[in-house]
C-alpha cells in the first residue's frame, strides 16, 4: 500500500493541473496561444514521473504538463511557456506548452519535443539505443542513480499515435535489440474528433502482442494508487531485466483536445459525463479520506493550491518578451573546424576511388572515436553496402558498432537525435536518394529542429550519408537528384563533394560539426566508371586532412588577360557537374573558371559573388531539373548581388523537367546535362 505522503503530494499536483487548466481557460485573451492540458490524465502522469531519476530520459508529449509537475518544474515555468515568454527555461518562447526540454543533473533528461503526432517514439527509442550501446562499451560514460541504478527511458504516447507508421518501425526496433524503453500510451479514446471505434481495429496493448519480446500490461490510468504500483514495477522490471515495455492506461478527457479544438466542438454531454465520472481527482480525494487525511486538510491544499496558481501565474504574465534580435540564434551551435588542415596531396600517397575515400575517412574516425556507430540498410558484415561503400568495417569494428537496420528510414533518421542526445556520433545512411523521403518527417520534424528549439542544448550531431544521382540506366527510383528538397529545410548542412580528396576532407569535418550534416555522394564518381569522371580518382590525403563546410574551390582558372578583355565565363557548380564542366571548358581554352561549391549549405557566398564579379558572365550547372531548383534560387541570388556587374543574365543549365530519370540510357542522355550541352549554353554566354 502506498503512504500517505506520496498519495498526498500526487492530490496536490492534481490541483495544481486542475486550477492551471481552469486559470487558462478563464484567461483565454491571455493565454492566446494553442494549448493542451493534463486534466483527466493527471494519476498516471504522476504515477509515472514520481518513479523517474535524474540519470533516466522521459519524452512526454503535449499533454503532459502534470509529468512535468512530477518531476519538479514549477507551474511559473510550464506557464512561461504557455505565454512564449523570453524566460521560458526550455525554448525562449519558440515552442508550444508542454513542449519540454531539459538537460541538468537534477532531473531526467528531455530532448527535444515536436507535436508531430506519435513522432517522439523513434527519437526516444534511439536514446535507449545509444544507452545499450554505452552499457556494452563505455558503462563508465553512464550516468547511474545513486544506488547504482541504470537508467531507464519514458517515450509517452497518446493512443491514437499508435496508427502511425514510424511508431511500429520504434516499436519493432526496440523489441529486435531489446532495449530498455518504456512505451507510455495514455487512451482517451480520441484523436481530436475521431473516436477509437472510427480509427482503429485495435488498442495499443492488442497491437503490442504483435511484436515479439514487448512485455505489457494495461491500468486504470485515472486510479492513482493502480498506476503507481504498475509504474513502480514496470521501471523496477526495464532497471533490472533491460527489456522493452508498453504500458497501457486508459483514462479520461476533461479537458479540450487543446484551446483551439474545444470539447463542445464534437463531443455530446453523454460522452462528457462519462469521462467526468473518471475525474482523477475526486478518485484520490476520496481515497486520502478513507486513508484518514481530515476534510479540513484537503480543503487546505484545494486553498493553497488555487492561491499558489494564481500568484504564479499573475508572475508569469508580467515576465518579459523574447527579444527580437534573438529569433535567429541557435540554428546551428559553432563548430570547431574553421580552416583547412593536413596535407591534401602526399607525396607517397596512392590515388584511391571516392567510394574508398568515404570508407577510408569512416575507418579513421571509428578506429578514434569509440562514439561513432555507423548503420543502415545493408552496410553491415555481409555487405558493406550497396556500392561496398562500407566495405570491411564490420569486420574491424563488431557488429555492435557497425550493423544493418531493416527498410526503416525514418528510424535510421530518427534514431540519431537520441543517440546524439547521448554524446554518441551517428553516422547512418540511407541506401539511395530516391528512398530518402520516408525519412522527411524525422528530418524536418525532429532532427532540423532540435537544436533551435531546445536552445542549443539539444544539436544533432549526426552523417546522414546519402549516394545521389544518375549513373547509367540506374532507372526512375535509383538516379534521383534530392538537393533542393534537403536545401529547403532549415537547420540541416549539406555537402556534396566530387573527388575522393574532398570527400575525406568534408567527410572529417561532416564529424566533427556538432549540427547535423547531409553527405551527397554521387553514385556515378564513386568508381569513375561514367566516361569522363577519372579525375575524380585522387591521392588519398593525410589522416588529419579536414575541409571546412561552407568553403567552394576554383578548379579551373581562366586567363587574366582574356578576364580583363571581357571574353571570360565561370561555371559554378557541384558533383557531376564539374565533369560536365570540364569537358566543355577544352572547347574555350583559357575563357572558363570553374568553381566547385563542394558544400551546398552552408555556401560560399563570397567566393561566387567575387568569381561572378571578375568575368561578368555566369552559368550555374547542375543535375537536378532544372524548374524551382537550387540552381535557378541560386542565380536568382547572383543576379541580385552581382547585378550590376553582369554582362549577360546569369544563365542555368539542368535536367529536363521530367518525374523520373528514365531507364533506358539513351533517354537518360536526354535527360540529363553534358558537355555538349554546356558548351552550347557557354557559346550563347559567350556571344555577349
Amino acid at each position: 500500500m502506498l503512504n500517505t505522503e506520496i498519495l498526498v503530494r500526487a492530490y496536490q499536483y492534481m490541483c495544481y493541473a486542475r486550477y492551471m487548466a481552469e486559470t487558462y481557460e478563464n484567461n483565454r485573451t491571455v493565454c492566446k496561444y494553442v494549448h493542451s492540458t493534463s486534466r483527466g490524465h493527471e494519476a498516471i502522469q504522476l504515477a509515472a514521473a514520481f518513479q523517474l531519476q535524474p540519470q533516466d530520459f522521459v519524452s512526454p508529449y503535449y499533454r503532459d504538463e502534470s509529468i512535468l509537475l512530477g518531476l519538479g518544474f514549477t507551474p511559473y515555468q510550464l506557464m512561461l511557456q504557455l505565454l512564449a515568454k523570453g524566460n521560458d527555461i526550455f525554448t525562449g518562447g519558440r515552442e508550444y506548452y508542454a513542449h519540454p526540454n531539459y538537460k541538468g543533473a537534477d532531473k531526467p533528461t528531455i530532448i527535444h519535443q515536436s507535436s508531430a503526432t506519435g513522432m517522439q517514439a523513434i527519437p526516444t527509442t534511439g536514446l535507449a539505443q545509444g544507452i545499450q550501446y554505452l552499457e556494452k562499451i563505455k558503462s563508465g560514460h553512464l550516468k547511474k542513480g545513486n544506488k547504482g541504478e541504470l537508467p531507464v527511458v519514458i517515450c509517452s504516447l497518446g493512443d491514437a499515435s499508435i496508427t502511425e507508421g514510424e511508431v511500429s518501425e520504434a516499436f519493432q526496433f526496440a523489441v529486435l535489440k531489446q532495449l530498455p524503453i518504456i512505451y507510455l500510451v495514455q487512451d482517451n479514446n480520441w484523436g481530436i474528433s475521431v473516436s477509437a471505434e472510427e480509427a482503429r481495429a485495435m488498442n495499443a496493448f492488442e497491437f503490442a502482442a504483435g511484436f515479439k519480446g514487448m512485455h505489457r500490461i494495461q491500468v486504470d490510468g485515472s486510479d492513482f494508487d493502480a498506476s503507481y504500483e504498475v509504474m513502480k514495477q514496470i521501471c523496477d522490471f526495464v532497471r533490472k531485466e533491460r527489456k522493452p515495455y508498453l504500458v497501457h492506461a486508459q483514462v479520461p478527457l476533461l479537458g479540450h483536445h487543446t484551446s483551439g479544438v474545444r470539447k463542445e466542438f464534437y463531443r455530446d454531454g453523454e460522452d462528457l459525463d462519462k469521462h467526468q465520472q473518471h475525474d482523477p481527482g475526486p478518485k484520490l480525494r476520496a481515497k486520502l479520506l478513507y486513508k484518514g487525511v481530515k476534510e479540513d486538510e484537503l480543503i487546505s491544499i484545494e486553498k493553497q493550491a488555487a492561491d499558489f496558481i494564481a500568484q504564479e501565474f499573475e508572475k508569469a504574465m508580467n515576465a518579459p518578451e523574447p527579444d527580437p534580435s534573438t529569433a535567429d540564434e541557435y540554428v546551428f551551435v559553432p563548430t570547431t573546424i574553421t580552416e583547412e588542415k593536413g596535407t591534401r596531396n602526399p607525396a607517397t600517397g596512392e590515388k584511391i576511388l571516392m567510394v574508398d575515400a568515404a570508407l577510408f575517412a569512416i575507418r579513421e574516425i571509428m578506429e578514434q572515436y569509440p562514439e561513432a556507430l555507423l548503420y543502415g540498410q545493408d552496410v553491415g558484415r555481409r555487405l558493406g553496402g550497396v556500392f561496398r561503400e562500407a566495405a570491411t568495417l564490420a569486420e574491424k569494428f563488431g557488429d555492435h558498432r557497425v550493423f544493418n537496420t531493416a527498410i526503416q528510414e525514418a528510424y535510421i533518421v530518427g534514431s540519431t537525435v537520441g543517440l546524439s542526445a547521448l554524446g554518441l556520433k551517428p553516422i547512418v545512411e540511407v541506401q539511395f536518394a530516391d528512398y530518402i523521403y520516408p525519412g522527411l518527417n524525422q528530418l524536418v520534424t525532429e532532427v532540423a529542429k532540435s537544436c533551435y528549439l531546445s536552445n542549443g542544448k539539444f544539436p544533432v550531431s549526426v552523417i546522414l550519408r546519402v549516394p545521389i544521382g544518375a549513373y547509367g540506366g540506374g532507372g526512375p527510383y535509383h538516379s534521383g537528384s534530392v538537393e533542393s528538397t534537403l536545401l529547403s529545410i532549415k537547420g540541416i548542412k549539406v555537402v556534396y563533394p566530387s573527388n575522393a580528396a574532398d570527400m575525406k576532407g568534408l567527410m572529417k569535418a561532416a564529424f566533427y560539426d556538432p549540427n547535423p550534416v547531409i553527405m551527397l555522394e554521387h553514385k556515378g564518381l564513386y568508381w569513375s566508371k561514367v566516361p569522363g569522371t577519372e579525375e575524380a580518382k585522387m591521392t588519398e590525403p593525410s589522416s588529419d586532412y579536414i575541409i571546412p563546410l561552407g568553403k567552394a574551390n576554383v578548379i579551373l582558372k581562366a586567363d587574366d588577360d582574356l578576364t580583363n578583355a571581357g571574353d571570360t565565363c565561370c561555371i559554378i557548380t557541384y558533383g557531376m557537374g564539374v565533369y560536365w564542366a570540364k569537358a566543355a571548358a577544352k572547347n574555350f581554352p583559357g575563357k572558363i573558371e570553374i568553381l566547385d561549391l563542394r558544400t551546398l549549405y552552408p555556401l560560399d557566398e563570397e567566393l561566387i559573388y567575387s568569381s561572378v564579379k571578375k568575368h561578368g558572365k555566369c552559368l550555374v550547372l547542375t543535375e537536378e531539373q532544372q524548374n524551382n531548383s537550387f540552381a535557378e534560387a541560386l542565380s536568382g541570388r547572383i543576379s541580385s548581388n552581382c547585378f550590376s556587374f553582369l554582362d549577360a543574365p546569369v544563365a542555368v543549365l539542368g535536367a529536363l523537367n521530367l518525374p523520373a530519370v528514365p531507364m533506358n540510357i539513351h533517354l537518360e542522355k536526354a535527360m540529363l546535362p553534358s558537355p555538349e550541352k554546356v558548351i552550347a549554353a557557354l557559346d550563347k554566354l559567350l556571344s555577349y
